[in-house]
């Protein structure tokens, strides 16, 4: 008889359940976080397992790699996605491991994509450059706010990278507030650096990549759009049509209407977070440089508000995008914007 497993996986421990075809659970345990352990669990119904399914968690790449390479169909479910009965009285970490199992063996199971193991590291350092981005945006805009208290007056981004120290005493400023500018640009220059490092190694590992090059035609995407996007995507083959792409670059409306009227909102955050960014900059770029988009912008501008043309205009670049990768073609202005 087939067997199903499903695996509730948290941070420090996982809820391994193995049930048959009934759905009879023949197995169920609360195990720590060890492969071998989890794999010892499931090696004696190893013969009759069609597959296991792993919540997609924060940390979910050790144990499907693990079980991928001990040769075991795995399945990340897709959390957001699935929904169980609201009335139920009583619902634990053991119930919700045989759901994912019940879900399986229904055919039900909503699923994520299993980002491919050697790839994973280079999207992983393309995300820590970003992270590290944000937290010199924070220190820029902490030295902006110092001056424009102390001052009255505006200090672009550009000018205070290249504050020096000697600048700053020049300011005249309180030796307080002097300490507190100082302590920011340090570690402002420290992070300049560290992108640095791992913006070259970015350009190493992507640069020969011909998605990459197909990338770069679009008008505004540079080095690290064009890395970002090509990156977060993966396989173009994982999104069945463009609306699949597009709605994963949260590019489309997340609404709810009956009989014409507004009713409410689905999950708005469903979808790729760093594409989102990626696309809405790329269309912020594009109105600078392509005549096209800028028309296209203005006329939607008009129509609605910026805001919305702005969104319009990265869903554009979004599908066309995916028509680009695949079909190995450079982006085609007259296409894109006719």
């Amino acid at each position: 008889m087939n067997k199903f497993s499903g695996i509730d996986l948290h941070s420090n421990n996982s809820v391994v359940v193995v049930s048959d075809e009934t759905d009879r659970v023949v197995y169920q345990r609360r195990l720590p976080n060890d492969a071998l352990q989890i794999r010892a669990a499931l090696a004696p119904y190893r013969p009759e397992l069609v597959g296991v399914v792993i919540e997609a968690t924060f940390n979910w790449y050790w144990l499907v790699d693990e079980l991928m390479e001990d040769g075991y169909q795995v399945h990340l479910a897709n959390p957001a996605a699935i929904r169980q009965y609201e009335g139920l009285k009583y619902s634990g970490d053991f119930t919700d491991a045989a759901h994912l199992a019940q879900l399986l063996r229904l055919g039900l199971l909503p699923e994520g994509y299993i980002y491919p193991a050697e790839e994973r590291p280079v999207r992983d350092l393309s995300r820590k450059r970003m992270q590290l981005v944000r937290c010199r945006t924070a220190q820029i805009l902490s030295i902006e706010n110092l001056l424009s208290r102390q001052t009255g007056q505006r200090m672009t981004g550009e000018v205070i990278k290249h504050l020096s120290d000697e600048q700053v005493n020049a300011l005249g400023f309180a030796p307080d507030v002097t300490l507190a500018m100082q302590a920011n640009l340090a570690v402002m220059r420290t992070l300049q650096e560290e992108i640095a490092i791992l913006q070259k190694r970015l350009m190493e590992r992507v640069q020969l990549r011909p998605d990459y090059a197909l990338l770069k035609s679009i008008p505004g995407v540079g080095p690290v759009l064009a890395t970002t996007i090509m990156l977060e995507t993966g396989a173009i083959t994982r999104f069945a049509d463009v609306g699949n792409f597009s709605s994963y670059c949260r590019c489309v409306d997340s609404r709810r209407e009956s009989n014409n009227r507004k009713k409410g909102e689905g999950n708005t955050k469903n979808g790729n977070k760093y594409l989102a960014w990626a696309f809405v900059e790329a269309a912020n770029y594009a109105i600078r440089y392509c005549p096209q988009a800028r028309r296209f912008y203005e006329r939607k501008k008009r129509a609605r508000n910026g805001i919305l043309a702005i969104k319009a205009l990265a869903h554009k670049l979004a599908r066309a995008c995916y028509h680009m990768l695949r079909e190995h073609q450079p982006f085609d202005v007259k296409r894109c914007f006719a």
